[in-house]
């Protein structure tokens, strides 16, 4: 494997994964939707009509976790996405100490710990 493979490789995972965070940022918006309809139905509908009252938490209800669930999956996914990066810098440091090639163009063998 060469370093210019090796880049292209960490440069499409960083992308991908940062486009899955953008995903799940939409989702999170979708859930606060919900969850902000439930809110209306519950402030206009708390005395006069207990269907839309019941239907209004509900919403809510689903809303606030769906909103939790996207949350801490967006915060684990930006951890992720910050390793990667350290993973890769940590080794993009380490094979520069071994080959001194500045163009990369030999094949370098690469062992983790």
């Amino acid at each position: 494997m060469t370093i210019e493979e090796m880049q292209n490789g960490y440069k499409k995972e960083v992308d991908y994964q940062k486009h899955m965070l953008r995903n799940l940022s939409y989702w999170f918006q979708l859930f606060l939707t919900i969850s902000a309809v439930g809110l209306v139905l519950i402030y206009y509908f708390h005395s006069s009509i207990l269907f839309l009252f019941i239907i209004g938490i509900i919403l809510m209800v689903v809303g606030v976790l769906g909103m939790l669930t996207f949350g801490y999956a967006s915060w684990r996914g930006r951890k992720n996405v910050d390793l990667v990066i350290k993973d890769y810098e940590d080794k993009l440091a380490k094979i520069k100490k071994i080959n001194q090639n500045p163009i990369g163009t030999e094949k370098i063998k690469y062992r983790s710990k």
